[in-house]
């Protein structure tokens, strides 16, 4: 007899939920369908992610503590200060820009090696089969796509190698179809070799030329050397539930301390105002510890759960206030990422997450393979005196961080969402709104949304508030000493968020971001085992 099980899939681009929730129908692994799903994405929405990035993992089994991991790359054995010459700044577009490892493939492969211990695995070839057909027949460009083409068109187009993510040169406009048949190759041969093609093959054979030729430090030797690994994740235990996030280089501290600091000062407020604001004078306090310690872990001079403590979170707590707003110079980081979630019929769930750090990253397409390269390095910096001085084999600081949750009503919780600097303050809403303040799960992320700090292409460390938000709460929060600024609903700035929450009676939801061209999915499927 057939037992019926629920299932839940996430993802900012409708394809790419489609592709991950028909490998949990047929009764794939949680990590199966996000791989599944991670190749379609790269696809689907290439501005934002690719094989030439970095991911992080958060995967879940009922009962068992999260494992995590940490498939982002190094700086290049060549990248040094050296390599950079008189330069002031690391480039944030080229060859020198490409300059760490693109670790996202890795991640695949070690979560699947994961996920091939829990049940027998569907083969990558089936995984990665979507993904191939989407990158060869085209893809139709969104608005969030043609949005990013615009706005980089005279920054890129310049590079002939750039010309895959152009029409007759042009930049990409919404509902045009564009083919990656370089990419759809490359994916072919993957599916084929093995991921690990990617990093000892023939694969990394041509992107270590490409990269080369472009002006990268990256050399084989780097692809040879390069591996993901498997990383205990920071955790923090407030009134409702443990919370979990990825350790450095990641900010996964800074989304931790945001809800455990307003864990301790939510019921101080009555009013939604009341909420934005401490959750905001929370955000400041893990931003403030954030840029003190997060770097390279082998960099790190205390341990980050040290900051988790009841100690160190009394101390920042002092600074909090119902009634004024800290003021607010902030050195923020732009970022373009997505973020996915997924629960299998067994119960299983991961967050993750995966990036190219700006949009099309640093503009690098290898020709042979048809991908492109991240520039997630510049990040680092030149200054010697600096916790991120750019130096071989280290890496840079990440805004990227996947987030979990285990409530003590049951609950299990896979969040997250795109948005460099406004990672840690959308998870934040979303968990406070849905969590403390018993919003429904899609109303939790639909809500008006706020960012602290700047964004792309943007100087303004200021509050910046969505309009339906700021029509009930902004004045009382400018009353409050709030540098703010108001941009339209529903807006990109903003990420797109997901979650996927299994009850405790196995009944499964999910729900995506209006601001993105996302879909979920929750239902119940019979039990293939």
């Amino acid at each position: 007899m057939n037992e019926k099980k629920q299932i839940g899939f996430t993802a900012p681009h409708y394809a790419a939920a489609q592709v991950g929730n028909q490998i949990l129908e047929r009764g794939g692994t949680a990590i199966e369908a996000m791989v599944a799903a991670a190749a379609s994405i790269a696809v689907e929405y290439p501005h934002m992610n690719g094989l030439g990035g970095d991911g992080f993992w958060l995967i879940s089994e009922p009962g068992k503590k999260p494992i995590g991991i940490d498939a982002s790359g190094v700086a290049a054995k060549l990248a040094n200060a050296d390599f950079y010459g008189s330069a002031k700044t690391i480039p944030a577009r080229g060859g020198e820009a490409a300059l760490t490892m693109a670790g996202a493939v890795a991640g695949w492969k070690k979560a699947l090696e994961i996920s091939a211990g829990w049940q027998q695995p569907i083969a990558l070839k089936t995984l990665l089969d979507t993904a191939i057909s989407q990158a060869n027949w085209g893809v139709e460009v969104t608005q969030s796509f043609s949005d990013a083409s615009f706005k980089t068109f005279d920054e890129l187009s310049q590079d002939p190698a750039f010309s895959p993510f152009l029409i007759k040169g042009k930049a990409l406009k919404k509902g045009k179809i564009l083919k990656l048949t370089a990419l759809s190759a490359t994916l072919q041969r993957l599916a084929e070799a093995g991921l690990e093609d990617f990093y000892h093959g023939e694969v990394a054979q041509k992107l270590a030329a490409d990269l080369e030729a472009a002006g990268s430090p990256i050399r084989l030797e780097d692809f040879k050397s390069y591996e993901a690994k498997q990383v205990e994740p920071l955790s923090v235990t407030t009134q409702k539930g443990t919370l979990y996030n990825l350790p450095a280089p990641t900010q996964g501290i800074a989304s931790l301390l945001i809800l455990a600091l307003y864990d301790r000062v939510w019921q101080q407020g009555h009013s939604d105002a009341d909420m934005v604001h401490l959750l905001i004078e929370s955000t400041k306090q893990a931003f403030i510890a954030r840029n003190h310690y997060v770097t390279d872990p082998s960099r790190l001079d205390i341990d980050l759960s040290s900051l988790l403590t009841g100690d160190s979170l009394n101390a920042m707590q002092q600074y909090i206030r119902t009634d004024s707003a800290q003021p607010w110079p902030h050195e923020a980081a732009p970022g373009d990422t997505v973020w996915m979630g997924a629960c299998d019929s067994e119960g299983r769930m991961v967050s993750y997450i995966q990036s190219l750090y700006w949009e099309f990253g640093s503009g690098v397409v290898s020709p042979s393979t048809g991908i492109l390269w991240n520039n997630r390095g510049t990040s680092f910096s030149l200054d010697s005196a600096s916790q991120q001085f750019l130096k071989p084999g280290l890496k840079p600081f990440h805004t990227l961080n996947p987030a979990f949750a285990e409530l003590k009503d049951g609950r299990r919780l896979s969040y997250g969402t795109m948005g460099g600097e406004g990672q840690p303050q959308t998870q934040a809403a979303i968990f406070s709104r849905y969590v403390y303040h018993n919003q429904p799960l899609d109303k939790a992320i639909t809500l008006g949304r706020w960012l602290l700090g700047r964004t792309w292409g943007d100087e303004c460390h200021n509050l910046k508030v969505e309009r339906d938000l700021a029509e009930y709460v902004g004045e009382e929060l400018k009353a409050r000493g709030h540098d703010m600024a108001v941009v339209e609903a529903c807006n990109e700035l903003m990420g797109h968020a997901g979650a996927v929450v299994r009850h405790e009676g196995g009944r499964v939801e999910a729900a995506t971001d209006p601001r993105s061209d996302g879909k979920s999915f929750a239902q119940e499927i019979a039990d293939k085992h």
